[in-house]
């Protein structure tokens, strides 16, 4: 039967009709397991909360006990995966019994793991006086009139240890020294989205428990069908010895309530909310227990339209029937050149030269990949490595750079060592990673962490020694043997499996042995007859050259090593690379048949999808 003229659908696809390109899909884990989440096959993006175990609430024999922080919270957004990838060990803290801090929870993506640190404990009241727990957030402080140690009313610290962004917030300060003990009253536990609640004493009778502190709102990251409609990690509630006056109620996304006077009890944190528990409010009596973490996954791969049958006609007759184009996410890891090593006169050893600039995506929750359609074409440079033509003459290392339709993303070559001579002559000491002795800075010009930054470290600041690698920077040369040593390059796994680049060169030495060469390629420093070279592809510093008996002349560092560029594509894309002494493999399980194309021909380079 045909619908009425004015629905415009023909009476065969109705306005809720929908195509779909994949599914939205949520996993919720609550066990720890050795490998969680299989992601379906057009699965590129993910995102992730990873919520610990809330501290469990204070306990009391008299006064007021804290309320439990918080499980530290983390998450990410906008995360590249490979379809059909089996996400790594997901770990889910326990929440902590009463007066015990809760337990860490964890989830790896690819090589990097995301730990949420369990949190803190709430202040034991009387008899045994207790301090709050410091985790990932802190626990309240409790409430009493006699003496106690002075920490023990104080809330304690939240993002411990600290991440960036913050997992959560410290606990609340709880009331001491009233004149009333019906006034004791405890502090509430740090949430993940607020600190916990100070007690409250408005006069010497009457006081209030401080509520915890509020969970975060991930429901537009996850949805609402894992924590308190999408809310997590709130800070349990601190007790309140008797009326008059009220209890600490507990933290939005699962915050259990404080406990008031022989009836009312404190309660426990949410199950699978990282809530902390209340702590209690009266002797005997004991604190709720924290609430269990959770890991959620969120696959981003929907994609859907409603059309009329009527529209479907139209566009079909008039051929603009619109077509699904999806838009895929490349992963990529830029590696530049290493900086040539230094020279040296007849004064002095050469340092060591920078690690180039190394800047990546791949298990980088603060970087975005590479968007494409299919079709594109990227322009991949490698950058060369440093040279030292003769001894006075170094160069730092040559930029690598990845131009597609969304701009460019560029590594800066590393920093050229120092040239030892009289007066010395400092060469090209900034760059991805600084030149040694003294110290170029590295990250030079600055790279922002959403492009993969920052891209190296500084060089040492010694008169002679390292470079800085690519993470790390160079250690402080000491005037004699051994000299400094280079800077330990930044690990990635984009390829399948940990790999390491841009070491930081070592420095020359007189008396060998000279410095070594940073993990990661950094080439060791020279001896005074040898100058050692940085590996191809390695973006390694090169080594210093060492000080010869005078009055020899001088001899010239080691050459930095050449650069690399890696793209990492889903399954679903062709890839071809240009010229063909570059390449394409098919990763093996786990990653799910990943592309990988890899570039080692410095120069200009070409990737069509």
């Amino acid at each position: 039967m045909a619908s009425p003229s004015g629905s415009q659908n023909g009476g065969i696809l109705g306005v809720s009709n929908k195509t779909s390109f994949g599914k939205n899909t949520v996993t919720k884990v609550t066990a720890s397991t050795p490998s969680a989440v299989t992601t379906q096959p057009g699965t590129t993006i993910i995102n992730y909360v990873v919520a610990a175990g809330g501290g469990g609430g204070g306990s009391t024999s008299g006064g007021s006990a804290g309320g439990g922080g918080a499980g530290g919270l983390r998450h990410g957004s906008c995360i590249s995966v490979c379809g059909n990838t089996a996400l790594g060990a997901v770990v889910i803290g326990a929440g902590g019994s009463a007066l015990s801090d809760g337990a860490n929870s964890s989830l790896v993506i690819g090589c990097t793991t995301f730990t949420s640190a369990g949190g803190g404990k709430g202040a034991r009241s009387q008899a045994s006086f207790a301090n709050a727990g410091t985790g990932g957030s802190g626990g309240g402080g409790q409430g009493y009139t006699g003496p106690a140690p002075a920490g023990s009313k104080t809330g304690a610290a939240g993002n411990t240890p600290p991440v960036s962004p913050p997992q959560g917030n410290a606990g609340g300060d709880g009331v001491h020294s009233c004149s009333s003990a019906n006034a004791q009253a405890a502090g509430g536990g740090g949430g993940a989205g607020a600190p916990g609640v100070d007690a409250c004493q408005p006069s010497s009778t009457l006081s209030n428990g401080g509520a915890g502190g509020a969970g975060l709102d991930l429901s537009p990251l996850v949805g609402t069908t894992a924590g308190v409609c999408g809310v997590f990690s709130g800070g349990g509630g601190g007790g309140k010895r008797m009326a008059p006056g009220s209890k600490g109620a507990g933290g939005t996304g699962g915050g259990g309530a404080g406990g008031q006077g022989p009836s009312t009890q404190a309660v426990a944190g949410t199950v699978n909310t990282g809530g902390g528990g209340g702590g209690s409010g009266v002797e005997p009596s004991s604190g709720g227990a924290g609430g269990a973490g959770v890991v959620v996954i969120k696959e981003l791969n929907k994609a859907s339209g409603v059309w009329s049958m009527q529209s479907q006609f139209s566009l079909q007759s008039q051929g603009t029937w619109p077509r699904f184009i999806p838009v895929y996410t490349a992963d990529f890891m830029i590696l530049a050149g290493g900086g040539g090593g230094g020279g040296c006169g007849t004064h002095g050893n050469g340092s060591g030269a920078g690690g180039g600039g190394m800047i990546f995506s791949y298990s980088n929750p603060s970087a975005a990949g590479l968007s494409f359609t299919e079709g594109t074409t990227f322009n991949v440079v490698v950058g060369a490595g440093g040279t030292n033509a003769n001894n006075t003459n170094m160069t730092r290392g040559n930029s690598s750079s990845v131009v597609h339709d969304g701009g460019t993303r560029t590594a800066t070559g590393g920093g050229a060592g120092l040239h030892a001579t009289t007066p010395a002559t400092p060469g090209q000491q900034p760059g991805g990673a600084g030149g040694g002795g003294p110290g170029g800075i590295g990250n030079t010009p600055a790279v922002p962490a959403a492009d993969g930054g920052p891209q190296g470290a500084s060089g040492s600041t010694g008169a002679v020694g390292g470079g800085g690698g690519g993470g790390k920077c160079g250690a402080q040369a000491p005037t004699k043997s051994p000299q400094g040593i280079g800077g330990a390059g930044t690990v990635t796994a984009i390829s399948g499996s940990p790999e390491q680049f841009a070491g930081g060169g070592g420095g020359g030495a007189h008396v060998a042995p000279g410095g070594a060469g940073g993990a990661g390629g950094g080439a060791p420093g020279g001896t005074p007859s040898t100058p050692n070279c940085a590996a191809a592809n390695t973006g390694g510093g090169g080594g210093g050259f060492a000080y010869p008996s005078w009055p020899s002349p001088g001899g010239k560092g080691g050459n930095g090593g050449s650069g690399k560029v890696y793209l990492r594509f889903p399954g679903a894309v062709s890839v071809s690379v240009s010229p063909g002494a570059n390449s394409v493999t098919t990763l093996p399980a786990p990653a799910g048949g990943c592309k990988l194309a890899t570039f080692t021909v410095s120069g200009t380079n070409t990737v069509t999808v």
